[in-house]
């Protein structure tokens, strides 16, 4: 009969490849915030582009247009800068909801532990 403590039965020490394996499969470790972490910055990355091609069309409003076209340029370009930051502000703030949606999920997680041990 096979003792149950044997070396090959232990659970490897955390931070192994095979506790970090197992606890993606079961899904026991989230990958979602790390995920949203550079879903943010790829999502920031594609507003400040649009912050360049606001400021890129005002100045080429105010280089190409003559008469009324040069007074909307910088129209154009407070607008586009208010446009920008509300972007950046909101895509802030839908990226921490969805952070603290998985954080609650995992304080439920923790304290479902902490109940089961006593």
């Amino acid at each position: 009969m096979k003792d149950l403590n044997s070396p090959s039965r232990e659970r490897p020490q955390p931070g192994h490849a095979r506790i970090i394996f197992w606890d993606l499969l079961t899904f026991e470790k989230l990958l979602t915030g790390p995920v949203v972490h550079i879903i943010y910055w790829c999502g920031l990355a594609v507003i400040a582009l649009m912050g360049f091609a606001a400021v890129g069309a005002a100045v080429g409003l105010s280089i190409r247009g003559e008469g009324l076209e040069k007074l909307v340029a910088l129209p154009a370009l407070v607008i586009g800068a208010l446009v920008v930051m509300g972007l950046a502000l909101l895509w802030r703030a839908l990226c921490e909801f969805y952070v603290a949606i998985f954080r609650i999920s995992d304080d439920l997680h923790a304290f479902r532990q902490s109940q089961n041990l006593d």
